[in-house]
């Protein structure tokens, strides 16, 4: 991490539609430089913390702070300094790639400050997002993956220090999704931009973030690094063996402690054991459940 200075800070984040409550006193903390994964199912409020956070959306009650500034409050200098990526925009695809990034990069300008701050140089930005040999295409002929390149490219033409990307492999293929991601690595690490990220998928999470906060509910139900987070909401490892002919399948949780017992108990008589460890996908699937059949019973 580049800094610890704080960029996004929440504290006790609540919305409500109607009677709903829709988000519950949810809080945490990015760090300059730091990709943070915000993570859950659908309807966990994932949508509505980033809108809240981007000045979208009016929360309830609690205390937000974006680059310093409310965004309830927020003016266009602030907006700036953000970049967004959504889930899905639309344009006139008779834009070319490059003439569209010119053309809003024009808007940055009156804010700039310094080298650091100006719009990025057009041919310099298509080629950080690999959109070189389609400089010149018409957005309409261009992949789903060339595309989603672009919505990251408007998203930081004026050089954001925060960046906010909604689900932003949805729809890619892997070969799209693993530059996707490496261009995610490059923004926070060569640029030093703070990005919060928000998605449905462990594993792309696990790739990207420093740090993946879990939402469930409403309610923040983990925050951590993706090894913190194995360890702490551990799933159950599952243990395969035969013995006497009959085929066995058993969850445990603690697996070395079980295969012990069990060669303690059987000896040579267990054959094909085959011992498969729970992965963070695991453990957090097995936390949403916990989660969801507490809600339940409330």
């Amino acid at each position: 991490m580049a800094s610890e200075q704080v960029v996004l800070d929440v504290e006790g984040l609540r919305m409500r539609y109607g009677t709903t409550d829709v988000l519950h006193d949810v809080t945490f903390q990015a760090c300059h430089g730091e990709v943070l994964a915000l993570l859950g199912p659908n309807g966990a409020g994932k949508t509505t913390t980033i809108e809240i956070l981007e000045g979208f959306r009016m929360r309830s009650a609690g205390r937000v702070s974006v680059l310093g500034v409310d965004p309830a409050h927020a003016d266009e200098r602030w907006r700036a300094r953000v970049g967004v990526v959504l889930q899905s925009w639309r344009d006139h695809g008779k834009w070319r790639v490059r003439e569209l990034l010119a053309h809003l990069g024009t808007y940055y300008t009156c804010y700039a400050t310094d080298d650091v701050t100006r719009p990025w140089d057009v041919d310099d930005l298509v080629k950080a997002v690999g959109l070189t040999a389609q400089a010149d295409k018409k957005i309409r002929t261009l992949s789903g993956g060339q595309r989603r390149r672009l919505d990251v490219a408007v998203g930081i033409v004026g050089r954001p220090e925060l960046l906010f990307l909604d689900e932003p492999t949805t729809g890619f293929d892997p070969v799209a999704r693993r530059e996707f991601h490496e261009l995610v690595h490059r923004l926070a690490e060569q640029d030093e931009t703070t990005i919060l990220l928000t998605t449905h998928d462990l594993d792309e999470a696990e790739k990207l973030a420093d740090r993946i906060v879990i939402l469930d509910g409403g309610r923040i139900v983990a925050d951590g690094t993706a090894d913190e987070l194995a360890e702490r909401i551990a799933g159950e490892d599952e243990v395969r063996w035969t013995h006497a002919g009959q085929r066995h399948v058993r969850s445990v949780k603690e697996s070395t402690r079980f295969v012990h017992d069990l060669f303690r108990r059987h000896g040579d008589e267990i054959t094909d054991l085959a011992v498969r460890q729970a992965s963070l996908e695991d453990s957090y699937l097995s936390l949403v459940r916990r989660v969801e059949s507490a809600e339940v019973t409330r």
